[in-house]
């Protein structure tokens, strides 16, 4: 169960946004939608993003129930992330913002 602390609020969109409102938080979606990554990989595909950064949105990612971190008891400890369902449930949302974004390129490139 996610372990949100503040209520959410009344307007559906403004969830969706408190939940996944920043670019780093998206595109971490995006990749993790190709299947489970560990940290490194992450690091490499998310362009700018620091390591503290990227700790953070995925710990506030996994306390809202979208990613879910498993470690394996090897040395050194190997960590992998992976969407939950309800993560993998935001799928048609970044169809969309794919969608949109095309179109919106071609537009202006015309």
């Amino acid at each position: 169960m996610p372990t949100i602390t503040k209520p959410l609020p009344a307007c559906p969109v403004e969830t969706t946004l408190q939940l996944i409102g920043n670019k780093w938080k998206v595109l971490i979606i995006r990749d993790l939608l190709d299947g489970t990554k560990r940290f490194n990989e992450l690091m490499r595909s998310l362009t700018g993003i620091s390591q503290k950064v990227l700790t953070s949105n995925l710990r506030d990612m996994e306390s809202a129930d979208l990613v879910l971190r498993t470690v394996y008891p090897e040395v050194p400890p190997r960590v992998e992330y992976a969407l939950t369902e309800t993560g993998r449930s935001l799928q048609p949302v970044l169809d969309s913002m794919t969608s949109w974004g095309t179109a919106y390129k071609e537009r202006m490139s015309h």
